[in-house]
């Protein structure tokens, strides 16, 4: 028989594992943008809550501050907190995330480079992404689609590099409100993917705005996504909000 603390320390290990499985929360539930606000400093608060058939839900709060270093430059370093109903908000990384444009209107289409170093609670260990992140756009639709690797280096749980993936599409119609549709999964090993039924896919609607305050700027954006996550059925719904200044 389970003691009270236990189930509570049970679904705070539920938590951990469903985060260690998105080894990095803004590949799993955000699309990275790496276009910059030059000059700008922006306060960025993220949160999703996902549920799974027959489990408590988990989600995880993420504050940061961002700065754009210049029109081809954006850092920003951020934490990310589980959250469950019998634990509560814990910490669990520390993040620092860097994103670099090589190409900027050169060819028909934009390439960077996406890097994200996350120091995970209590120092143990640390974990790496980094990738290519592609951005076009046809009259006012845009298109997105970025490959990221994944490497866990903690001890108890590291394992090999892992690849993911993000896309979106997205109409600019007015500037408080785009709409369009994201998606992210999953792959297994970067050189080896899991069989179809053990990789993760999520896709689903999404909502995007922007109000102007002379120099200053308020951006959103929602999404509700559904499919797989860990190779289990879960849905999810996410939201971004950004303050530049």
């Amino acid at each position: 028989m389970i003691r009270t603390g236990g189930w509570a320390s049970v679904l705070l290990l539920s938590a951990c594992c469903f985060l260690a499985g998105e080894a990095a929360a803004a590949t799993g539930y955000y699309l990275v943008n790496v276009y910059s606000d030059p000059g700008q400093l922006t306060l960025d608060y993220k949160y999703w809550n996902a549920k799974r058939p027959g489990s408590a839900p988990v989600g995880s709060p993420e504050l940061g501050v961002g700065y754009g270093v210049n029109s081809r430059w954006y850092t920003e370093l951020y934490g990310v907190y589980t959250q469950t109903a019998a634990q509560g908000t814990s910490f669990f990384s520390l993040n620092w995330q860097n994103d670099v444009l090589l190409t900027q209107g050169e060819y028909p289409f934009d390439l960077a480079i996406h890097t994200n170093l996350e120091q995970y609670r209590g120092r143990d260990g640390y974990g790496l992404e980094w990738g290519p992140a592609l951005q076009t756009e046809w009259w006012r639709t845009q298109f997105n689609l970025n490959l990221f690797f994944q490497r866990d280096y903690r001890v108890a749980q590291g394992g090999p590099t892992q690849l993911v993936y993000q896309w979106q599409v997205r109409q600019h119609w007015r500037p408080l409100l785009n709409f369009g549709v994201q998606g992210f999964g999953e792959l297994g090993k970067w050189d080896n993917w899991n069989h179809r039924e053990d990789q993760s896919h999520r896709l689903g609607p999404a909502l995007f705005g922007t109000a102007y305050f002379g120099r200053q700027f308020l951006k959103y954006e929602a999404a509700y996504l559904f499919g797989t996550n860990n190779a289990h059925s879960a849905r999810s719904v996410t939201m971004r909000l950004q303050f530049g200044f």
